[in-house]
């Protein structure tokens, strides 16, 4: 279980760095400057989005994020009207 939670942590780092390259640095990330995408900084700025459960007439949807994690879930390919 350790070694998939790592593996998806590094995924993450990654797929986000692919992303922003060649930049290396994402603004808002860290407080006051910008900073290296690193797992910890990414699931951090994403820990306080919110999913909104589906119903039996809406489909699962997160509210409107704000830019930084409008930005994260962008980078990572992840729709906020359509999560999975």
């Amino acid at each position: 279980v350790i070694c998939l939670a790592l593996l998806i942590f590094c995924l993450i780092e990654r797929q986000t760095r692919l992303a922003i390259a060649p930049q290396t640095t994402l603004d808002g990330l860290y407080v006051g400057r910008p900073a290296k995408p690193t797992g910890r900084l990414i699931f951090e700025a994403l820990a306080r989005l919110r999913l909104i459960p589906a119903t039996a007439h809406e489909p699962p949807g997160i509210p409107q994020p704000p830019p930084l994690q409008a930005r994260l879930l962008a980078l990572l390919g992840v729709d906020p009207t359509r999560p999975r």
